[in-house]
């Protein structure tokens, strides 16, 4: 797991590359849905931490014009905290996702996560399981179907093109989420493995003392004191000319009370 590769960010731990054994798992092929989540609330009653906080981070392209006033992340101002918005309201209160049940959950919190694996019998992967599975079966290529981004063309992810933050040309075909099962799976039979949301995985983040935060555009944080928890996959708003981190070695971290609605979660066993 890992890279060598001269575009990876040795900042963030990835490098250098190095191997790890993994006891056999199961993992899902798809990032959990909304419609998946709103049974495990129909059952539990669960109240997210946006829910119970009241807001949560919401990519300022996503509001309608004109929207109220809202607080952006300093340095990462694309970055709006939005109240009202929650998993069941993923821009706000005039959202919903009556048309999105096969969508990625989003707003959910590292703890939120745990609280559906709890409720189903399952586990969040750990990094170096979920590595292996996104890899589907390649050695060391950049994304889990070789090296090329758009081989002959195809699009094969669901990430930012054109110029970011201002024009995304959607030559993937969407400007948010997508469905979980929009593009070709990778070898091992997973959809989505890079792009569309960020994915939570068990482990604690760790890397190199030396190094620098994790740069906000990938998704801001609370700032809380507990140990951040690892993400992996990149999402939507993924551009290489600031987050070329839809790469199936990048990675990226947040605090686990942190939602925001670019981040969700696959389970694994």
């Amino acid at each position: 797991m890992g890279t060598d590769d001269p575009f990876g960010y040795p900042q963030d731990g990835e490098q250098p590359s190095r191997t790890v054994d993994v006891s056999p798992f199961a993992i899902s092929t798809t990032a959990v849905t909304t419609g998946e989540f709103a049974t495990f609330v129909d059952a539990t009653g669960h109240l997210t931490q946006a829910e119970t906080d009241g807001w949560s981070f919401v990519f300022a392209g996503l509001l309608p014009e004109p929207y109220e006033d809202t607080a952006g992340v300093v340095g990462a101002e694309w970055w709006r905290q939005v109240f009202g918005a929650t998993w069941r309201h993923p821009e706000g209160r005039h959202s919903d996702t009556l048309t999105r049940s096969d969508h990625p959950v989003v707003h959910v919190s590292w703890n939120d996560a745990v609280a559906y694996c709890d409720w189903a019998g399952v586990r969040l992967p750990t990094e170096a399981e979920w590595e292996f599975a996104a890899r589907g079966g390649l050695d060391q290529a950049t994304y889990p179907w070789g090296d090329e981004l758009d081989p002959a063309g195809e699009q094969r992810c669901n990430i930012w093109h054109g110029t970011f933050p201002s024009n995304n040309t959607c030559d993937d075909g969407w400007y948010g989420t997508a469905p979980v099962r929009a593009f070709e799976p990778n070898g091992y039979g997973l959809f989505n493995a890079v792009g569309n949301v960020w994915e939570w995985c068990a482990d604690a983040f760790t890397r190199r003392p030396s190094s620098a935060a994790v740069i906000p555009c990938c998704a801001p944080n609370r700032q809380a004191p507990s140990s951040p928890r690892t993400m992996k996959g990149g999402s939507y708003l993924c551009h290489d000319s600031y987050c070329f981190r839809y790469r199936v070695a990048a990675r990226s971290s947040n605090t686990p009370d942190t939602a925001t609605g670019n981040i969700g979660f696959r389970i694994a066993r």
